[in-house]
């Protein structure tokens, strides 16, 4: 079982070399993510607005994509999932600022418990956080998703469906 379990993982991301070109950019102020994509509540008071996300040159065999933003130094232990979007269709390059999804595409839960973009909201004091968006082109046109599937549940989901990845870093602090 370990070994199966190892070449999943290998086979997930072996993906990257034959994908050079598949690159993904999310708007932000020199690698920062804007005010307004911040999180309102918990202390924080922006607008939640996802902010837009393009990408360009997609794996050939793409059918479709899923998208996550995840914050790896969320005080948690295990991180924070801001953000899940599966069921893109394989003719999108694009999300523009606040989150108008294409026709069939769905949100996950993230780990506000909402379903949407829920932005950054690090604790006041801490280092700026790092938001790690990823793009996964899949060979298939979408992901059957559970009802109440969370964010952390795509990583499993595209193992065996992945046919390269597009990954960015923005950072974000108060």
């Amino acid at each position: 079982m370990r070994r199966v379990a190892t070449l999943l993982s290998t086979t997930l991301f072996a993906f990257t070399a034959h994908a050079a070109d598949f690159s993904l950019q999310v708007d932000g102020d020199h690698g920062r993510l804007p005010a307004s994509s911040s999180y309102h509540g918990y202390g924080c008071t922006g607008d939640n607005r996802a902010p837009a996300v393009h990408w360009q040159n997609a794996p050939a065999g793409t059918r479709g994509f899923a998208l996550t933003v995840f914050d790896p130094d969320a005080p948690t232990g295990k991180g924070w999932w801001h953000w899940a979007v599966i069921n893109l269709p394989a003719s999108t390059t694009s999300l523009p600022a606040g989150a108008a999804l294409p026709t069939g595409a769905v949100t996950l839960r993230n780990d506000y418990g909402d379903t949407g973009w829920g932005g950054p909201c690090p604790p006041p004091g801490d280092p700026p956080h790092h938001y790690v968006f990823t793009l996964f082109a899949l060979d298939v046109p979408g992901l059957d998703a559970p009802s109440g599937a969370t964010a952390a549940w795509v990583e499993g989901a595209i193992r065996g469906h992945a046919l390269g990845k597009a990954q960015t870093t923005l950072t974000y602090g108060r």
